[in-house]
């Protein structure tokens, strides 16, 4: 199934209803249990999320069987064009129309905009893309939950991967909104924990296409370290720019992304990729689960799936597997069995929190360099992990309860 497939009006297979919406989206059939995937389906994010994750979400419901509690799973999807006021309109109108459960939600203001709807409406969220920490201790609910990598294991595991040791320097290129500010003030305050510094940064404007100068502030800071903090196309312009300055400071300087996508891995290309190291809580080539379910994604994306698109599958299985085990679709009873419930996720030991934060080994990666790779997606080598309990932050007093 192409792409274009996916973001038609509407296809039925498997007994299960699946329509894509990429403008309001489409209120829920009354008598079923339904799944809104809301992301960005044309824009930057497409590849991480985008259609790939709509897919996800119906695997997971012909996986499920295609009911629960006696009605049938639709799966409904719109484009938030990366707007929040935007996401925020979908968001009440599915809400209000009988829509379960929002999934996936790309971007701090949107995914924050429509938990904020979700608990003034008491009805479910599961953000499976935007990454702050925030929603799982300042704005955390107990409707909602968490099943990205956020801002403080991805910063933890990047760190680690690259030596964050006494004395290492770092000079940070950031993209000027919340989301890049976020993740560079958690990066800082890890770095400096371990005896690192950070010796500078340099912002540029989401959506930009010249990175020439932040590029020349990095190399020649000196720092052995150069900080991404970027994502989506922005990540991808930045590292191929990068790579035609060359290496820097000697061949030292290494470069070190947080929130990186396979996609964006294939996107750039090996021979530029090579060496960047990361955390993830999620590789397709990581276990037998997860390889089997590559191989279907792949059948119908032409692409193997991102961490966003997997968290969406494991999320829409979890609160499916909570809704049969709770007897009811009572949003507040399912969120508490999804808390109690553990989470299939492709082999890897997760559990829910009671702040809704999902828990989970990462894995440390580093790129693999051209001759590495020995089948096409062949992409990230493990060179370490980091257990949940270090990975993530602990429950704040205000969200033990789940509040």
């Amino acid at each position: 199934m192409t792409g274009q497939m996916l973001g038609r009006r509407g296809a039925l297979a498997g007994g299960v209803l699946a329509a894509a919406w990429p403008r309001r989206g489409r209120a829920a059939q009354p008598d079923a249990i339904t799944i809104g995937v809301l992301n960005d389906q044309t824009g930057p994010y497409a590849d991480s999320g985008g259609p790939g994750s709509v897919l996800s979400a119906r695997m997971a419901v012909k996986d499920f069987g295609g009911s629960v509690l006696g009605k049938t799973i639709e799966v409904v999807s719109a484009d938030t064009r990366n707007k929040p006021d935007i996401a925020a309109s979908i968001a009440r109108e599915w809400y209000d129309t009988g829509v379960d459960v929002i999934v996936d939600l790309p971007v701090t203001p949107i995914a924050a905009a429509v938990q904020q709807i979700a608990r003034e409406k008491t009805r479910s969220v599961m953000i499976d893309a935007a990454v702050v920490n925030d929603f799982t201790n300042r704005t955390c609910a107990p409707v909602s939950t968490h099943w990205a990598d956020d801002t403080h294991s991805m910063v933890s595991a990047t760190a680690k991967a690259a030596g964050f040791g006494s004395g290492e320097t770092w000079f940070f290129i950031t993209v000027d909104y919340s989301f890049g500010h976020a993740l560079q003030a958690e990066a800082t305050s890890v770095i400096e924990a371990a005896g690192g510094r950070v010796i500078g940064s340099a912002n540029f404007p989401l959506g930009s296409t010249d990175f020439s100068s932040q590029i020349v502030s990095a190399r020649s800071s000196g720092a052995r370290v150069i900080g991404l903090a970027a994502v989506g196309n922005d990540q991808v312009n930045l590292i191929k720019q990068a790579n035609e300055f060359g290496p820097g400071t000697g061949g030292r300087q290494t470069l070190a992304a947080f929130l990186v996508f396979i996609t964006d891995i294939n996107a750039v290309g090996l021979a530029i990729a090579q060496g960047i190291t990361f955390g993830s809580g999620f590789y397709w080539d990581q276990s037998d689960d997860s390889r089997a379910f590559a191989q279907r994604f792949m059948a119908g994306r032409g692409a193997m799936p991102t961490k966003t698109q997997a968290s969406v599958y494991a999320s829409c299985l979890h609160f499916l597997k909570a809704m049969q085990n709770a007897g009811t679709r009572d949003p507040i009873v399912v969120n508490r069995a999804m808390r109690s419930l553990p989470v299939a996720n492709f082999g890897r030991p997760t559990t829910v929190r009671a702040d809704g934060r999902v828990i989970y080994d990462l894995t440390l990666y580093r790129v693999k360099n051209p001759a590495e790779s020995h089948a096409p997606w062949d992409y990230f080598q493990p060179i370490g992990a980091i257990p949940a309990a270090e990975a993530f932050l602990p429950m704040t007093p205000v969200c033990e309860a789940g509040a």
